[in-house]
């Protein structure tokens, strides 16, 4: 048990709210995945590569959401790694 029960709320904020963000924005990235531009269609068809085992490489558009939620997973566990490292604190 903690000598302090303030603490016990922050870990649990800690780990409630950056969840609840993350969820928010993989659903509003979800429901507008299709948003496509005029030559997508064009470059899902087009076959640049193809690999061994009839794999096949094409330049699909990646979604900007889905790169800020990769980016702002790895900003985070880079802040958590360096605000735990600076502050000293044990987990």
């Amino acid at each position: 048990m903690r000598f302090f029960h303030l603490m016990n709320l922050e870990y649990v904020a800690l780990y409630i709210f950056p969840t609840l963000l993350f969820i928010l924005v993989f659903a509003l990235v979800l429901a507008y995945f299709p948003l496509r531009g005029p030559d997508d269609e064009s470059r899902y068809r087009t076959v640049i590569y193809r690999y061994p085992e009839d794999i096949e490489d094409r330049n699909a558009p990646f979604p900007l959401a889905m790169t800020l939620i990769i980016a702002g997973a790895v900003v985070w566990v880079l802040g958590y790694i360096l605000a735990v490292g600076f502050l000293k604190v044990c987990i």
